[in-house]
């Protein structure tokens, strides 16, 4: 019989194989959303669903359970927090999930959301929802069907069997109370904001702001924070994003905006920091749980805390200010930083997501839980959710979108599939937030240090407490030991209290 070392390099060769083909998928699915001619939606989401098939085989052959099986009582798995025990740990975790999941089923999902993600860009770019509703349906079904093949605990829902996909361990009940402490501190500033004689001028960010020089500032800021071009580039797509394909090749995407300056630069920021915890990430590691992100929430931390934490604050604009300005000279030219800086954290209830105000934009997150949690439970049909969107929405935010394109059409992740990721989102940002008061205690002055474009030992903190580990730790382990307490809500309201409360004089 092969001695554990010889076993476990095997096992860690069967999984990199797998994600050696995910990666490609992943390729075919950038490729579909940047530069593919329509025409060829159909043919691509048949690639896919083959590939995701195969994938499926492979990383659920018997012969890993077996290697598995062997290595459970080996030295290699019984060393706490050791990259061989986590690396095992983690395979059995999600081989035991994959498992659980038909190969029909895999291939089904992955054909129909190929080909829904292209009818719901048409049907977002004309607000027309009822063109979309079939294909919604049919993913809901999916969905379901999905959650009852991998089954949840007893006192849970279906719907967390799917949030376990992109925040193990954490179940809707628990996001629940989260949500709710959130919302109890999230509304009475976001009143005392609304209620503010002080506000903002946010018509200076709606004048014209040329495509090309846009584009030239965005990539220079993502550079200078620290995201590698060399192993990197940046595309226009519908709904921006971040692809990782491996050590050497990471994938962001943005849009532009030539009358709204902040969707673009922000949107940029936010992928690059998703994309420097892939770059970030043990390049030796790729394919195993070593070498992988730990969730997303975690990785939407680091998203969160560039865009927002960084880039939205004072001193990051004492550099970056001058620079726009001469890109941007008749828009620009003539408005001071602190106008800039106070309109650019506007907090004013909005439709899109991707744009909210820091302190709204957890209230986005809220409804699209909710909704999805209904959706799974059968509570909500898809045809819908049109209706119960507007009325939510009209409730939380005082606005009632006028299109479907600025409501329920919005978001890329119903056609994707992706159900029970938007809770993420939420919990980024007070992960988010906990990391910076860790970081900015440890290292000083971060502020005076981005005044002078020195990003860089933010980064390497990130690095060293976050990017290296992948999984090794859970989401809330891991904030535990690099921030001394279990993840809360508090750092997050404080650090919008300092931030706004100022800005508006209250």
């Amino acid at each position: 019989m092969p001695d554990p070392p010889s076993l476990y390099q095997e096992l860690l060769a069967r999984v990199t194989k797998a994600a050696l083909l995910e990666s490609c998928s992943a390729v075919l699915s950038w490729d579909r959303e940047t530069y593919m001619p329509a025409g060829g939606n159909e043919h691509r989401a048949n690639q896919l669903s083959l590939l995701a098939g195969v994938g499926h085989q492979w990383s659920t052959d018997p012969g890993i359970g077996e290697l598995l099986d062997q290595l459970a009582d080996s030295e290699l798995a019984d060393a706490p927090d050791a990259d061989s025990t986590v690396n095992i740990r983690e395979i059995r975790r999600t081989y035991n999930r994959s498992r659980k999941l038909p190969q029909r089923l895999v291939e089904e999902l992955s054909r129909v959301t190929a080909l829904a993600q292209h009818h719901w860009a048409d049907s977002r770019r004309t607000g027309d929802f009822d063109s979309f509703a079939p294909w919604l349906s049919q993913i809901i079904d999916l969905k379901k069907e999905e959650a009852a093949a991998i089954g949840f605990s007893d006192g849970g829902e279906p719907y967390d069997a799917l949030l376990d996909e992109y925040e193990p361990g954490v179940s809707s009940a628990d996001i629940a109370s989260v949500f709710a402490a959130l919302r109890q501190e999230v509304v009475p500033l976001l009143d005392a904001i609304r209620g503010a004689e002080r506000q903002p001028d946010t018509s200076l960010l709606a004048r014209s702001y040329p495509i090309a020089q846009q584009a030239e500032l965005g990539r220079r800021a993502a550079e200078a924070i620290g995201f590698d071009f060399q192993k990197g580039r940046l595309d226009v797509t519908t709904h921006p994003f971040c692809s990782g394909f491996g050590p050497g090749d990471c994938r962001l995407t943005t849009r532009y905006d030539e009358s709204f300056f902040p969707a673009a630069f922000f949107g940029t920021l936010h992928e690059s920091g998703h994309g420097m915890y892939e770059q970030g990430l043990p390049a030796d590691g790729f394919g195993t749980p070593m070498g992988s992100c730990v969730s997303l929430g975690i990785h939407e931390s680091q998203s969160r805390l560039w865009e927002n934490l960084v880039g939205r604050s004072r001193s990051f604009w004492e550099h970056f200010y001058p620079p726009a300005q001469r890109a941007f000279p008749n828009a620009l030219g003539q408005t001071s930083i602190d106008d800039f800086h106070f309109s650019i954290n506007a907090v004013n209830p909005s439709f899109i997501r991707v744009e909210a105000d820091e302190v709204t934009y957890n209230l986005h997150i809220m409804l699209r839980f909710d909704l999805e949690r209904e959706l799974i439970s059968g509570n909500l049909k898809s045809g819908d959710v049109p209706e119960a969107w507007n009325a939510r929405f009209t409730s939380d935010f005082g606005i009632t979108p006028p299109t479907h394109s600025e409501g329920c059409l919005q978001d890329v992740h119903w056609s994707a599939g992706l159900l029970g990721y938007f809770p993420t989102y939420a919990l980024g940002n007070m992960y988010a937030a906990q990391f910076y008061a860790a970081a900015e205690e440890q290292l000083g002055d971060l502020q005076g240090l981005f005044a002078v474009g020195n990003f860089a030992p933010l980064l390497e903190w990130l690095r060293q407490n976050i990017h290296q580990h992948g999984q090794r730790f859970s989401a809330n382990r891991l904030v535990e030991i690099v921030t001394g307490t279990p993840l809360s809500n508090r750092p997050l309201i404080e650090q919008l209290s300092s931030r706004f409360r100022p800005l508006y004089r209250l």
